[in-house]
């Protein structure tokens, strides 16, 4: 059944928004629906079995740029997937920012999955992230200790990492224990850096507000008014796990990410496996999982997600 919808977009500066260089989002909005665009002047004509989908996502694209937002290729295919997943872009999309970098760029989240996460992470003590790579799960982390900071909730920011062989031997890295573990922890440092620039990062790793450690560092400590990171927690035993949330002290919240997929602990034995189980029904601690759905990254890093997860799925391995 063809349908006809008609949009009248306000003004001709959204307009120009909308469209993209030569109708280019436009021309996205096409190819992902049974439906055809025609425009004339501010009205846009879409026919199609599937018009009336393609109308809401050209309706919520107005919304976005009407709330001050600019549109590129991604944000137009992030909007449609949205929209074939019942959700609405103009609510995510514009979401209340976290913090705006060094740069003025603005920390917000890109996806439904990223909105739960970063609500989470707002409202609980322990949030855990957990999905695949790309989802942002230790950028938009390491942003939210960054804001926590900022706004004095807490006195400093713990990332942590467990220093776990990925295929290297880490006794034939050079220098020191540090030096060992440094490439493990360099990730964080990246989230940082992206944050809050070279010149801030370095003053506050001076005073001693930011500390990063290899998890072993964290036996025997309490760790009071802190904002505490643990990156890559699959990769801990049960032991190391229950280790580490019992350093949380008193005015302090923690972030545990991982990605059940990329288990590389001796044994196979993941701390973070099978723990919503255990933990899931205490207060303030609140276990978010991200889908390919929500990886930010080059669609080819989507498209190579999905391809592992079908070979998993059909081999059962």
């Amino acid at each position: 059944m063809t349908t006809t919808v008609k949009i009248r977009v306000p003004d001709n500066q959204l307009m120009v928004g909308l469209l993209g260089e030569r109708d280019e989002y436009l021309r996205v909005v096409e190819d992902a629906f049974d439906a055809t665009v025609h425009v004339r002047g501010n009205e846009i004509s879409l026919d199609g079995a599937q018009a009336e989908d393609a109308a809401q996502v050209i309706e919520e694209l107005v919304l976005v740029l009407q709330r001050g937002e600019a549109l590129e290729p991604a944000v137009v295919r992030r909007s449609i997937e949205m929209i074939q997943d019942d959700e609405r872009p103009s609510e995510i999309l514009t979401d209340q920012r976290v913090l705006t970098t060094y740069r003025g760029k603005p920390v917000r989240p890109k996806t439904a999955g990223q909105k739960r996460y970063l609500d989470a992470i707002r409202t609980n003590t322990v949030t855990f992230g957990v999905g695949p790579a790309g989802t942002g799960k230790s950028w938009l982390a390491v942003a939210c200790a960054v804001r926590a900071l900022q706004n004095k909730d807490v006195e400093r920011i713990l990332l942590t990492r467990p220093a776990v062989e990925a295929g290297e031997r880490l006794g034939y890295l050079p220098g020191d224990l540090m030096s060992k573990v440094d490439p493990y922890l360099r990730p964080l440092y990246d989230a940082l850096h992206d944050m809050v620039g070279a010149d801030n990062m370095a003053k506050l790793f001076e005073r001693n507000v930011v500390e990063v450690a290899p998890l072993a560092f964290m036996r025997g400590r309490t760790l009071n008014d802190s904002f505490i990171i643990l990156d890559e927690a699959q990769n801990t035993t049960p032991q190391q796990m229950m280790m580490f949330l019992t350093r949380i002290g008193f005015n302090s919240q923690a972030v545990i990410t991982g990605d059940r997929t990329q288990v590389d602990v001796a044994g196979g034995r993941s701390g973070l496996v099978g723990l919503e189980n255990i933990l899931g029904g205490i207060d303030g601690v609140a276990f978010v999982n991200l889908r390919s759905g929500d990886v930010v990254r080059h669609k080819i890093v989507q498209d190579i997600v999905d391809a592992y997860a079908r070979h998993e799925s059909e081999n059962g391995v």
